[in-house]
């Protein structure tokens, strides 16, 4: 019987509201500095997702938490619960955004994002990766691609080009529209391609961008504000 992705979440949360769990919180706060200021796992969480710290200081957070879970001691199941909980407004996103894709059913994509988002926590480099969140989930949401990408190429050949898993004239037209739509946005509005493509284009909110991005949700705002006035003034040199 598969467990639905919100069902998850709160299996999670259940976990790390335990006294098991707040003894191995406590144990992370006598060994780690930046999280030796907060109370309980709530108030760790409740900073990392809304806090009035700045992006770095959070990130800083994240850094204490993946060298904890990386640590192999009784307290590294702990960080590795409270990372996940962190980072679950992002990875719900490339959830939303790998069934779109139709990279597999809801229960495979669940599956799928949280054994790599454990998997990429453990054997995170952090002498080689400055924003956690936002290289995690990138990492998540790209390997998920490629591994699509992999099966369909390996399929393709197995059927030698059977008809039926050609994709139609309307499906190869969609993917070579996206393709063409953020090359165009990388020449107008640059290194905002994605964030406005992520909002505008997929649906996504501004403050899940932000999450995903390892960015507040204030510089979230005005980079997309500067980038779709920019699109705005584009539009209007043509008309």
């Amino acid at each position: 019987m598969s467990i639905a992705w919100h069902e998850i979440r709160d299996h999670l949360m259940l976990s790390s509201s335990t006294l098991n769990f707040q003894r191995h919180f406590e144990a992370l706060r006598r060994t780690s500095e930046p999280l030796a200021h907060f109370a309980d796992p709530a108030a760790l969480l409740d900073t990392l997702r809304v806090g009035g710290r700045s992006p770095d200081q959070k990130n800083q957070l994240l850094v204490a938490l993946v060298g904890a879970a990386q640590s192999g001691d009784a307290s590294s199941d702990c960080a590795l619960t409270l990372m996940l909980l962190a980072l679950w407004p992002g990875l719900d996103a490339v959830r939303r955004r790998s069934i779109w894709r139709r990279i597999g059913t809801g229960d495979e994509v669940a599956s799928e994002i949280l054994a790599r988002a454990s998997e990429a926590i453990r054997g995170l480099d952090l002498q080689r990766v400055n924003w956690i969140a936002a290289t995690i989930l990138r990492n998540i949401e790209r390997d998920l691609i490629r591994t699509r990408q992999r099966e369909d190429r390996h399929q393709s050949q197995l059927t030698d080009a059977d008809p039926d898993e050609i994709p139609s004239d309307g499906e190869a037209a969609a993917n070579a529209s996206s393709v063409l739509l953020r090359d165009d946005f990388v020449r107008i509005i640059g290194a905002d391609a994605d964030l406005v493509i992520r909002v505008a284009v997929d649906g996504f909110s501004q403050s899940e961008v932000a999450t995903e991005l390892g960015l507040s949700e204030a510089a979230t705002r005005k980079r997309y504000q500067r980038a779709t006035r920019r699109l705005r003034d584009v539009l209007q040199e043509f008309r």
